[in-house]
């Protein structure tokens, strides 16, 4: 069969190819979004059942429908997978799933889309697969020997396996604060973080972030000096936080320096024998599917100027954090950079 001609193939459908989506809706451009998963909800399928986010729901929407705010202060996991579920059933969006993209390939002025689904050609293509698929985890002498269990964050599946259990719980952003505050009331944990780990201020969440991020991001855009601010990567006093902290858990030693068999080397040379490791330790772009067309670095980046590839034409990209925008990896940071690219695919597309 020949391809089904479209004008714009976005690859993923978490949130950002639906913000994507409501905007190249608006556009009354040709689209389809190819999800590889089966049910909605992008990355936030694979969380932590417990994972909260830093802020209330009004802060935590994509474009066009806020988040219901019913979700609470701090909404779950599950809050947000039913919100992005009801979100692309309000807007109708044009999504093929399960439909794992198996080959992108530019030929001419068009790219062809492969799926087990069949076969698009489409004129722009917007790559929105973000991090998830692609955790990493450091490579410390003897990580491979080590006979317990090895777990990343993203395939962290709750408490209950590590019971009882001596854990050893490694990374110091959010996912690591979080994940470590809930084991350690299960468990006898240890938690390593690279350098002493910096709380924001119990008053401070997410909408304080985001806020920071939007003057850093219009100062960019105006050509000013851009303001200093704290990471987004600075750990959010949700409340199981907090009641960690209240009960003297949250302290954390610096890394080890080597791993054997049965548990850590400290750099005093003393060893300390644990069951389990836990990897919060983030995770690196899901770029694979451009690595044929030469454009991807070491680091799974790509060259880009605002979300559009500066090596092929008729490439953007979405969603993958500071080096695609400011805040482009979050729910409510998404929005201002899938409308500017939106914008940049209609523009290119008239020509």
């Amino acid at each position: 069969m020949n391809p089904r001609p479209i004008d714009v193939a976005v690859i993923g459908g978490g949130q950002t190819g639906l913000t994507l989506g409501y905007f190249l809706k608006r556009r009354r451009l040709d689209f389809v979004i190819f999800d590889d998963a089966d049910a909605p909800g992008g990355a936030w399928r694979r969380a932590w059942p417990s994972l909260r986010l830093f802020s209330p729901a009004a802060y935590s929407s994509i474009a066009g429908w806020p988040m219901p705010s019913r979700s609470g202060v701090n909404p779950s996991r599950d809050d947000v997978i039913g919100y992005l579920a009801e979100y692309e059933s309000r807007y109708a969006l044009p999504l093929c799933r399960p439909c794992p993209v198996q080959a992108l390939v530019r030929g001419g002025e068009r790219y062809r889309v492969e799926t087990d689904k069949g076969t698009w050609s489409a004129r722009a293509v917007i790559l929105a697969t973000g991090t998830w698929r692609h955790p990493y985890v450091p490579d410390y002498p003897g990580r491979e020997r080590f006979t317990g269990t090895q777990v990343h964050s993203a395939h962290y599946a709750g408490p209950e396996p590590f019971r009882h259990r001596r854990v050893l719980v490694v990374g110091g952003g959010n996912s690591g604060a979080q994940i470590l505050a809930e084991l350690s009331l299960v468990a006898t944990t240890t938690w390593v973080t690279p350098e002493e780990p910096r709380f924001l201020p119990d008053e401070v969440d997410g909408r304080a972030l985001f806020e920071q991020a939007t003057a850093r991001w219009r100062a960019q855009q105006a050509g000013e000096t851009i303001p200093p601010g704290q990471s987004l990567g600075d750990i959010v006093m949700v409340p199981p936080v907090k009641d960690a902290r209240d009960r003297g858990d949250l302290i954390a030693r610096r890394p080890f320096v080597a791993i054997d068999e049965t548990g850590v080397v400290w750099p005093d040379g003393k060893h300390e024998s644990f069951d389990a490791i836990i990897w919060c330790t983030g995770f690196r772009p899901a770029t694979g599917l451009l690595e044929p067309m030469g454009i991807v670095s070491g680091d799974g980046r790509v060259r880009v100027e605002g979300g559009r590839a500066l090596d092929v034409p008729g490439l953007w990209l979405a969603g993958y954090g500071d080096w695609t925008g400011a805040a482009s990896a979050t729910l409510m940071g998404i929005t201002r950079y899938a409308r500017g690219i939106v914008d940049e695919v209609a523009a290119f597309l008239s020509t």
